[in-house]
């Protein structure tokens, strides 16, 4: 008989909405930005800069295709791998600040 008054039930959703919204800032947020970026890498690359692939391959580029790289990994040795296989661009030292550490 003497029942309070009935909660709105677009209360109960905000618990719901407010995971939504910290997942997206905390996760999918900045999984795009890295995408983003790791897009831009690849597509600033160009011949004879040094990458790593996604497996630990170290080599240097030597011929760009539309969706794949020719790498070199060894005097004669040139593999093929796709654009996305590429994990990092090695930072190599200027030419400068090499000169001066051999002896």
């Amino acid at each position: 008989m003497g029942q309070g008054p009935t909660p709105n039930p677009i209360l109960s959703f905000v618990p719901l909405i407010l995971i939504f919204v910290i997942f997206y800032f905390l996760i999918f947020r900045p999984q795009k930005q890295k995408q983003s970026e790791h897009q831009m890498m690849i597509a600033g690359l160009k011949k004879n800069d040094e990458v790593i692939t996604v497996g630990g391959i170290h080599g240097t580029i030597v011929n760009i295709k539309d969706a794949t790289f020719v790498i070199r990994v060894d005097d004669e040795v040139k593999i093929e791998v796709e654009k996305n296989s590429i994990s990092v661009l090695k930072r190599s030292a200027p030419a400068q600040q090499e000169q001066g550490l051999r002896i």
